[in-house]
């Protein structure tokens, strides 16, 4: 693709990569091709919408990057947090390039970063809270990020932005599905209500009480997707017709109101 042309074209020119994850799924956000982009560069994943993902859950994310050798910075660009620990950190990552900078007589050299993640993973909210401005265009439909930019962040720090990049088939229906439901791609390229079925059974796996809590069910575990929809409707009233409930409306209220965090800070995947 072209930000992938992009992103080897300029690969070179900077020190290190970051990479946005969304915390709710870092294994589905993550881009297959980062290691092959990344060309070998020191980086620091970015687990952003920490807010909305289950903190435990998210701690054993960290651990689990870290493990793989890579620096975690957990983060919710819309809210700030964490944002003041992205500068120290990517110091520290680099701590060996400024010694050696240092040793050569070049300590006023800079430092460039790349900044990579898939479309609408908060990307530009999180540079833009990092620059302290206005720096990187930003949306609410996935992608809307285009061509290249060079953003100072901090003395002897700069920063490049790039497209968000997709792969351009899913590795399977499961990932292509947590995208839609936290909103990386538009749900409307699959079908809403199978969509929803599929979720409320993810739900009924990790967290029962949510559904419970939320919607007054309690999940046997031999009900399928749209059963459970069903008895949601059931409880929120959405009759259609006598007997007969609203399968549609309770998908669109289901998947909205987890895109809202209305269900409570819910993370969709677990690493292995």
């Amino acid at each position: 693709t072209k930000a992938q042309r992009m992103i080897e074209e300029n690969i070179g020119l900077v020190d290190a990569v970051c990479e946005l994850l969304d915390a709710r799924i870092p294994r589905a956000s993550c881009n297959p091709d980062i290691d092959r982009l990344a060309a070998g560069k020191p980086r620091l994943v970015i687990l952003n919408r920490c807010d909305l993902a289950d903190p435990a859950v998210t701690k054993l994310w960290s651990a689990a990057f870290r493990d793989q050798g890579l620096a975690v910075l957990e983060t919710d660009a819309r809210s700030g947090k964490g944002i003041n620990g992205f500068v120290p950190a990517v110091r520290a990552l680099l701590a060996d390039k400024l010694a050696d900078y240092e040793r050569k007589g070049q300590s006023g050299r800079g430092l460039k970063i790349m900044v990579l993640g898939i479309p609408n993973v908060g990307k530009s909210t999180f540079i833009n809270k990092v620059a302290g401005r206005k720096a990187a265009a930003a949306g609410d439909k996935p992608g809307v990020t285009r061509g290249r930019q060079w953003i100072n962040i901090d003395r002897g720090l700069d920063m490049l932005d790039t497209p968000g990049i997709l792969w351009p088939k899913f590795d399977s229906q499961e990932v292509g599905e947590m995208l839609a439901v936290t909103n990386a791609i538009k749900s409307d390229v699959l079908d809403r209500e199978t969509l929803a079925a599929n979720f409320m059974l993810r739900l009924r796996e990790l967290y029962p009480e949510a559904l419970e809590s939320r919607y007054g069910i309690k999940p046997t575990g031999d009900e399928n997707g749209f059963e459970l929809l069903e008895l949601a409707a059931k409880r929120r009233g959405f009759l259609v017709s006598r007997g007969e409930y609203d399968i549609e409306r309770m998908a669109n209220t289901l998947l909205d109101e987890y895109h809202s965090g209305k269900l409570g800070r819910l993370s969709l995947e677990r690493p292995e």
